[in-house]
């Protein structure tokens, strides 16, 4: 049995990212990539077993990180999360695949409703917030980075009060970039380390 339990996910041919423009590390202002994938016949659902075994197709990523005046939401990834080469590391993205119960392929309100279920699922915070895609990460240099895609959205709430939804998020806590840059960066997975260079570099 499938250790996925047939999820299917969203995935486009790594021919497609390269028609746009390959890169390893981070791109900012990605609109062009987003607008390409959600093009009709470009993405699809896949068995997420074997889009996990398969780099000739990038699974779409939604990756939310949240911030209040100046700080950075950062946690750490427990052993109950479903990702095991993410374990014991800190991140700062929310976020997760895009299913088909959040709608079309080629539909960029499914791919906004698939980021706002992962939300959910993951974090409650009140307040209002106001949202910009900020960057898409790239990362072939690892076996979990080779198979997926990032598209991250810059999320500015208006207060602090945020709180984990579920039990494999530990240690939920606003954090200034000086010390995600610092004393934590060793800590950090992959995909939250390139975001911290890219929000030091703007």
């Amino acid at each position: 049995m499938s250790r996925y339990n047939g999820e299917q996910v969203l995935v486009v041919p790594r021919e497609a990212f390269e028609a746009v423009g390959a890169f390893n590390g981070v791109r900012l202002n990605p609109q062009d990539y987003l607008t390409a994938f959600l093009k009709p016949g470009v993405a699809r659902y896949m068995d997420r077993e074997l889009a996990e075994q398969s780099p000739q197709f990038k699974q779409l990523i939604t990756y939310a990180i949240f911030c209040h005046q100046g700080r950075i939401l950062a946690y750490a990834r427990t052993s109950k999360g479903g990702e095991s080469r993410l374990h014991n590391k800190m991140s700062l993205g929310i976020g997760g695949h895009i299913n088909p119960i959040d709608g079309l392929t080629d539909s960029i309100s499914t791919y906004l409703a698939g980021m706002e279920r992962e939300i959910r699922e993951e974090i409650t915070f009140t307040g209002s917030a106001t949202q910009e895609l900020f960057a898409i990460i790239n990362d072939d240099t690892n076996e979990v980075g080779s198979v997926h895609l990032g598209f991250v959205h810059r999320f500015e709430l208006d207060d602090d009060q945020v709180a984990p939804n579920e039990k494999a998020l530990a240690d939920l806590a606003f954090r200034t970039l000086d010390e995600l840059a610092g004393p934590l960066y060793e800590r950090l997975e992959t995909w939250s380390a390139i975001c911290v260079d890219a929000l030091k570099a703007n």
